[in-house]
C-alpha cells in the first residue's frame, strides 16, 4: 500500500571492503508495486566497485530486472526494518495510533528513509546522491531503552527524547523489542525482555548461545545485564570492525535473499537449498556445510524452531560468501512434544528430530557416522555445560527445570532413534531423569 506522501525514490549508499565512509551505490526507484536499482555511473566506474550482491544486482548499467517473484531486490530488503523496527517508526510518525495502525500505511521506502542509519550490513540509504546525512540519536542508557520499548509495546506515543532514543535500532531486524548501544570500541544489540514473555526468553537465549558455542559452533558474543529489573541480552555485532580511523562494515545478505525468496514464500525455504548454495558459491565450503548442518542439529537440541531464512546469514565482499556467526538461536515457547522447524530439513520434512537430520547428511557431504558423532558431541556439551551455564544466567530452579527436557532435548528429537544412533536417545533420557553423567 502506497502511503500519502510516500516518496518514489531513494539513493542507496554502501561502505565498501575497508573503508569507513560510505559511497553512492545506486538508486532505488518505485514503478508500482515494484522497486527497481540501478548503479549510478560513478560508482561503475570506480576502481574499487563491487557488486551489492551477486547475482541479483550485477554489476552492469540500466536498471536491474528482479528475481522471479520479489517486489525488490533480496539484497536491499536485507537492510529494511523488520516488524519491531516497523512499530517504532509507526509509533513515532503516527503518535498514539501505533498499538492498532497497520504497517502497511507506510511504503517501504519511508521505512527505508525513516530507519536509523547503522542497520545490518555495510548499506544505508538517503534522499540524496551526493550529501550522506547519518541518522543517529544521542547516547541513550538501557533504562531510557527499555523505557520506549515499553511504551511501544504497549502502543503508547514516545516523547521526542524517548522517540530519538530508540531511533537507533528502527532498523535491526526481528519482532522482539531492541536497541543498539555502543561501550569500549564494541557495538551491541540489546533485546530486552517482553510483556508477552511466558517464560524468561532472554535467559533461555543466552544460555542457548553459550551451549552453542560450548559444543563448537561459530556463535555470536552474548553477555546478559539488567535494567528496570528486567532482563537485557546483548549481543556483540559482528558486521562492525573498529579500525583506527573509524568504523568499517561487512556486507550481508540472509539465506532468503541466497535463496531468492521472500517473506511470502519463506514457508518454502530448506537447509538442503541452502546446503546446495553452499557447495557452489561459499569459500571454504566443506567446513562451512558441517557448521550449518551442526547449527542445524542444535536448532533442533535446544528447542529453536524459529530457525527461519532471516535467521542465516552470510557476509559477502564482493567475490565470495561466508557465513556469519550464528545469532538468534532462541529456544520456543513450548507445551507438547511434537515441534516443527521454520525451515524444511529436506524435502517435504520439517519435524524436529535428530533422525530427519541424519537422513539429511548427505546434503552437507557428511557421511552417517560423522553426523551421530556431530550429533553426540552437541548433545554432551549440552549436558556437560548446563548446570554451569545456567548459573552464568542466574536463571532459578524453576525456571531451570521449565527449560530442562522441554526446550532443551525434548524426547520428540530423539523418540524414533534406532541402531547406531540409540544412544543418543540414552544419553538425553538419562540427563533428563537428572541421572550422572557418565
Amino acid at each position: 500500500m502506497r502511503s500519502e506522501g510516500s516518496h518514489t525514490e531513494v539513493f542507496v549508499w554502501v561502505w565498501l571492503p575497508g573503508a569507513v565512509e560510505p559511497v553512492v551505490a545506486g538508486r532505488l526507484t518505485a514503478e508500482g508495486s515494484r522497486l527497481l536499482f540501478h548503479y549510478g555511473q560513478r560508482y561503475l566506474a570506480r576502481d574499487d566497485a563491487i557488486a551489492l550482491y551477486e547475482p541479483e544486482l550485477p554489476l552492469r548499467p540500466g536498471v536491474l530486472p528482479l528475481r522471479s517473484g520479489l517486489s525488490m531486490p533480496g539484497c536491499i530488503r536485507d537492510a529494511s526494518p523488520d516488524a519491531w523496527g516497523r512499530r517504532v517508526i509507526v509509533n513515532r510518525m503516527l503518535g498514539a495510533r501505533g498499538a492498532s495502525a497497520d504497517t502497511g500505511q507506510l511504503d517501504e521506502l519511508t521505512y527505508l528513509l525513516e530507519s536509523g542509519s547503522d542497520r545490518a550490513g555495510a548499506l544505508d540509504f538517503q534522499h540524496s546522491p551526493t550529501e550522506y546525512v547519518p541518522r543517529e540519536a544521542d547516547p541513550a542508557s538501557l533504562e531510557q531503552l527499555q523505557e520506549a520499548a515499553e511504551r511501544v509495546e504497549h502502543g503508547l506515543p514516545l516523547s521526542e527524547e524517548l522517540a530519538q532514543a530508540l531511533q537507533h535500532g528502527t532498523s535491526l531486524g526481528g519482532a522482539r523489542p531492541k536497541a543498539q548501544i555502543a561501550g569500549e570500541g564494541k557495538k551491541y544489540i540489546a533485546k530486552f525482555s517482553s510483556a508477552s514473555d511466558l517464560f524468561p526468553v532472554v535467559k533461555a537465549e543466552f544460555v542457548a548461545m553459550r551451549l552453542a558455542a560450548r559444543a563448537g559452533l561459530n556463535v555470536a558474543t552474548v553477555a546478559l545485564d539488567r535494567s528496570l529489573n528486567k532482563d537485557v541480552l546483548l549481543i556483540e555485532r559482528f558486521d562492525r570492525v573498529l579500525a583506527s580511523d573509524g568504523w568499517q562494515r561487512r556486507l550481508m545478505v540472509s539465506a532468503l535473499t541466497l535463496l531468492e525468496l521472500d517473506e511470502m514464500m519463506a514457508r518454502y525455504a530448506s537447509y538442503e537449498d541452502l546446503a546446495e548454495r553452499v557447495r557452489h558459491r561459499f569459500a571454504d565450503a566443506s567446513a562451512t556445510l558441517r557448521e550449518l548442518f551442526g547449527r542445524l542439529v542444535f536448532n533442533i537440541l535446544c528447542g529453536n524452531t524459529d530457525d527461519h531464512a532471516r535467521n542465516h546469514a552470510a557476509f559477502w565482499d564482493g567475490q565470495s560468501l561466508r557465513l556469519t556467526p550464528a545469532f538468534d538461536l532462541c529456544p520456543q515457547n513450548r507445551t507438547g512434544n511434537e515441534a516443527s522447524q521454520a525451515m524444511l530439513i529436506t524435502g517435504a520434512e520439517r519435524l524436529s528430530r535428530i533422525s530427519a537430520c541424519l537422513h539429511a547428511a548427505r546434503h552437507f557431504l557428511l557421511s552417517r557416522d560423522e553426523a551421530i558423532d556431530l550429533v553426540g558431541r552437541q548433545v554432551r556439551a549440552i549436558v556437560e555445560h548446563w548446570s554451569g551455564t545456567c548459573d552464568d544466567a542466574d536463571l532459578g530452579a524453576v525456571d531451570r527445570t521449565l527449560l530442562r527436557g522441554r526446550q532443551f532435548l525434548n524426547p520428540f528429537a530423539f523418540e524414533d532413534l534406532e541402531g547406531d544412533a540409540a544412544h543418543l536417545k540414552t544419553l538425553a533420557e538419562a540427563w533428563r531423569a537428572g541421572a550422572p553423567r557418565t
